[in-house]
């Protein structure tokens, strides 16, 4: 019997599945997955898996569980196997993906997927999950929440603006979207309140924010929005990795002379990060003339507004993770007087 030198358990999660395939990676390095089955996405079936997993698994050798990031589906086993103390790493959804095209896969299905995760696990050296501290994922629901809310109100106020310019308008209907509309506001300040009332109480949030404010276009709201989608950076290691998991990193396919596609954004991230970074770029481009000038550049490249607004999104994203992580303030006239990559001066 071959020893093994590292052993994974391959998770496709589903809403109402999780999708299992365990693999052996042995001393000669050859890979081989060994068993399949399928578990419901709930406790009995988080259960069930562990039993099967500890039954089919060798005891000298430590098992790796790895899962891609699936929306809020693959939170509760995440938590569940951080209950046990059992090692697991997430993987964003781009990085298995990619990981998959090099398969050369001829049909996509679960089984597939679950199969190429393991085989991912069993190949890379990957981060362990740390669970979310309480505070950031308080402040991820609550942001979550309110940003709902907003897009609600847009999709009622479009419905009044309909409603209104209708010929005979429905005084009954004006009425009931009006009264949407306040309930909405109400919520959305009371979302406001509570996210007030969490950050008083920290001391080091309060300074995070602090910090990130100083940047311009980026406020209160959208500071509290990154420190809880990254998990206050928990796990990110460099602006890069940043980026790519705010889906704000470039992709282009380009082969020989003959092959040139357009480079575009992945989107292939946490796109509440991503959302959040959109109105602050919008600001920074009115009423700081570095971002400015990297709007106009780009713009009058590519004659797409747009890629430029990405661009300054890009650079904002970057420069909050350098005054993060060298706990320094946004000094505009430092870069009036450098006009190149946004640095930091000023140590707090």
């Amino acid at each position: 019997m071959k020893k093994s030198l590292k052993q994974v358990v391959g998770i496709d999660v589903a809403q109402k599945e999780l999708v299992v395939t365990l693999g052996k990676l042995h001393e000669d390095l050859s890979i081989e997955l060994y068993a399949y089955k399928v578990f419901s996405n709930k406790e009995k079936g988080f259960e069930a898996l562990l039993k099967w997993v500890k039954k089919l698994t060798d005891d000298q050798t430590s098992v790796h569980y790895v899962m891609e990031a699936t929306g809020v589906y693959h939170q509760k086993f995440a938590y569940y196997l951080d209950e046990n103390k059992l090692n697991l790493s997430i993987v964003l959804p781009n990085k298995i993906s990619n990981y998959m095209r090099t398969l050369d896969l001829k049909t996509i299905t679960d089984k597939s997927c679950s199969e190429a995760i393991a085989r991912f696990g069993l190949e890379r050296q990957l981060n362990l999950w740390k669970r979310p501290k309480e505070v950031y994922k308080k402040l991820q629901q609550l942001t979550r929440e309110r940003n709902q809310i907003v897009e609600e109100r847009v999709m009622v106020k479009n419905q009044l603006h309909a409603e209104e310019s209708e010929a005979e308008p429905n005084t009954g209907s004006v009425k009931r979207i009006k009264a949407r509309i306040k309930l909405l506001n109400s919520q959305e300040l009371e979302i406001k309140k509570e996210i007030d009332l969490i950050v008083a109480k920290d001391e080091s949030i309060i300074k995070e924010i602090e910090t990130i404010c100083t940047i311009p276009g980026v406020g209160k709201l959208t500071a509290v929005i990154i420190l809880a989608e990254t998990n206050g950076f928990e796990l990110i290691k460099n602006k890069k990795q940043l980026v790519s998991y705010a889906g704000l990193d470039v992709k282009e396919k380009q082969s020989g002379t003959s092959v040139k596609g357009k480079a575009r954004i992945s989107k292939q991230g946490n796109r509440n990060l991503r959302k959040a970074m959109h109105l602050p770029a919008l600001a920074a481009i009115k009423h700081d003339e570095h971002f400015k000038e990297i709007f106009v550049r780009l713009v009058s490249k590519s004659g797409i507004k747009m890629k430029g607004v990405v661009a300054v999104q890009r650079k904002l994203l970057e420069l909050v993770y350098i005054l993060h992580k060298n706990k320094s303030v946004y000094q505009k006239q430092y870069e009036e007087n450098k006009r190149g990559q946004p640095q930091v001066v000023a140590t707090l």
